[in-house]
């Protein structure tokens, strides 16, 4: 395997707030990453800065062997769905995914040829020419993962990727993923659902006051905390331990 992702010594602050403190990782071709965290923990500041949305930090990224830091060449390469995406709502989806292509290098035909089959698979092709802001939640996730991934990234960020998308649609992702890993394709995902990031990853990441606390495959994790589920794990080591207790006390509240 050959390594396609490496971060020395990244720290990044907002105003006195620090976000993430001295990260290093390495990544290489073909992995499934979890990278999980609670909300706050740095998670989508990491991606940011891996994509180039966040410029000013301390450390260094290197993307393809590449430092990241001023260059541009190296985002052909990579896709990202993020939670929520920003979509030119009063364009049709047809428009949407030209413009994507256009800006990938990719003829328009070409381009909406490949996402109408794509779209097909989560079965949304019949809005390929409806416009964006009649979109449902789940449709608008789903034509953005389409539009992520049209120009064929080597690396794939995915960042909270299935809100609002159906059991069946989440089933088939799954093994898209995996088919993904078999290609030899890289896959970064961040999500809070760690059933699915515990099913799909060969290793985790675990995130927590902005430092990396754990890294490892789920085997190696699992021999540490006594084959416990990622969520148990992801309580012990986060420090969250009460989550009993406060539901017991918004049902009292509720229930008052």
């Amino acid at each position: 395997m050959t390594e396609v992702l490496r971060l020395e010594h990244v720290s990044k602050s907002f105003g006195e707030k620090q976000v993430l403190r001295d990260i290093n990782f390495s990544v290489d071709s073909g992995e499934i990453i979890g990278y999980i965290g609670s909300n706050g923990a740095g998670k989508s500041t990491t991606i940011k800065i891996i994509l180039g949305l966040i410029d000013e930090y301390d450390g260094d990224v290197y993307v393809f062997g590449e430092k990241a830091k001023g260059t541009i060449d190296y985002k052909r390469r990579i896709g990202y769905v993020p939670e929520v995406s920003d979509m030119y709502d009063n364009l049709t989806a047809y428009e949407y995914i030209s413009f994507i292509g256009m800006l990938y290098g990719i003829d328009s035909e070409k381009a909406v040829s490949k996402a109408k089959e794509m779209m097909e698979v989560f079965g949304i092709s019949d809005a390929l020419y409806g416009r964006i802001h009649t979109f449902s939640k789940g449709m608008r996730q789903k034509l953005s993962i389409v539009t992520g991934m049209l120009h064929n990234p080597d690396i794939l960020f995915l960042d909270e990727p299935l809100g609002g998308i159906d059991a069946n649609s989440v089933l088939v992702f799954k093994e898209i993923m995996q088919g993904l890993k078999t290609m030899g394709k890289t896959i970064f995902y961040s999500s809070h659902i760690l059933e699915v990031v515990e099913r799909l990853s060969d290793r985790i990441l675990l995130l927590n006051a902005g430092e990396i606390v754990m890294d490892g495959t789920m085997e190696d994790v699992r021999k540490k905390r006594s084959d416990s589920t990622l969520e148990t794990i992801f309580n012990e080591v986060t420090g969250f331990n009460d989550h009993k207790e406060l539901a017991d006390r918004f049902i009292a509240s509720f229930m008052s």
